[in-house]
């Protein structure tokens, strides 16, 4: 009897590790190519704008700009202000974000938290969440 009940105690302890272990666990991943095209932040003049062109084999370009501010795309300079590289490895977001000024890069780190055909959602380390949707007009 003491027997049957440390196998059943075992037993139950087992399930539960691997109950934890295949549902607790879960990573989140999202797919880069959801993250293709033209995203404006909620509530904002605010876009960035993710492309498929490659920076180099981890990275791909991308660029940003604020309607608010009279900064529209054809005002950046290709690869200078306003752009950066990007890549997104499971939910983790990096861009590098290049200056004009002696080509220096600025990396961003998110988490993204959301990434749908319409919505994009990404808190930066610091906590602060970014909501966006998917335009198709801007280019």
């Amino acid at each position: 009897m003491k027997k049957s009940f440390i196998f059943l105690a075992l037993g139950a302890v087992m399930v539960a590790f691997s109950a934890c272990s295949l549902f607790g666990n879960k990573e989140v991943s999202f797919s880069e190519s959801d993250l293709i095209g033209t995203w404006q932040e909620n509530g904002t003049e605010a876009f960035v704008r993710f492309l498929t062109e490659k920076a180099d084999s981890d990275y791909k370009y991308g660029y940003e700009w604020n309607e608010a501010e009279d900064v529209f795309p054809e005002d950046l300079v290709k690869y200078g202000n306003g752009w950066f590289k990007w890549k997104l490895v499971k939910a983790d977001l990096t861009e590098i974000h290049l200056m004009d000024n002696g080509g220096a890069e600025i990396p961003k780190i998110y988490t993204v938290t959301r990434l749908t055909d319409t919505d994009l959602e990404y808190k930066d380390d610091f906590g602060v969440k970014h909501a966006f949707s998917k335009v198709v007009s801007k280019k």
